[in-house]
């Protein structure tokens, strides 16, 4: 990714925080096996600063949208303390396969690891880690629901795993869904927004990703509209 490419996927911009569109399909950071990841890039993110920003928290390799970075290291103490507190508020975009009957509801099922040896795969545990989530039905078409997700918890992994659970997995989801491993569609859930207390006297900085290609014709079917509309 280019500078400037890097610098056109920029939401949201302060002293101490940046947001940025991530593309679904990378790693946010590298991994014990190496290759690319989206971080290797955010030098053109400085800004004038002596160091790049840092990641606050992360999102799946699979999954798009706002991704918050902090700035330095007093600002990335503060951010992740928001994050860990449970106080920064997440919305994400899903399209699912069928989907729940009521118009919205709340899943609590505890999560816990598949085992050591699927790094962070994830599973339904009655002993495993308190998990909740919240949805509401944003729009039908036939066999396909298109979800608002809220995770109240941050387990990894954890939005898939109850749509899955719940009877309604995640289009392209091919670890807890239906697809297939190679050749089915990419997955289809997206960071649609992050609010973020920041600071003590102001409001929350509230951001939105634009919804990414891969998504728009299934949003779009189940009643999305464009936001160039």
């Amino acid at each position: 990714m280019t500078p400037e490419e890097m610098q056109a996927r920029l939401l949201y911009r302060d002293g101490l925080m940046l947001v940025v569109d991530k593309p679904a399909g990378i790693h946010v950071h590298r991994g014990p096996k190496g290759g690319r990841s989206f971080e290797d890039d955010f030098d053109a993110l400085r800004f004038g600063l002596p160091r790049r920003p840092a990641l606050a928290h992360r999102l799946d390799r699979d999954t798009s949208g706002c991704l918050v970075l902090g700035r330095h290291r007093k600002a990335l103490a503060s951010l992740g303390k928001l994050f860990t507190n449970g106080k920064v508020g997440k919305t994400y975009w899903a399209v699912v396969e069928g989907g729940p009957q009521a118009d919205e509801g709340q899943i609590d099922i505890p999560l816990s690891k598949l085992d050591e040896s699927r790094g962070w795969w994830m599973k339904a545990d009655p002993k495993g880690l308190p998990s909740k989530s919240r949805w509401k039905v944003m729009g039908k078409s036939g066999a396909l629901t298109w979800l608002a997700l809220e995770p109240l918890t941050g387990r990894t992994h954890q939005l898939r795993v109850h749509c899955a659970e719940m009877g309604f997995p995640v289009v392209g989801d091919n670890i807890y869904g239906k697809s297939p491993r190679t050749g089915g569609p990419p997955l289809h859930l997206h960071s649609r927004e992050i609010v973020v207390p920041l600071y003590k006297n102001k409001d929350a900085i509230a951001v939105t990703a634009p919804v990414p290609a891969h998504m728009s014709e299934l949003l779009t079917a189940c009643g999305w509209r464009s936001e160039s509309q």
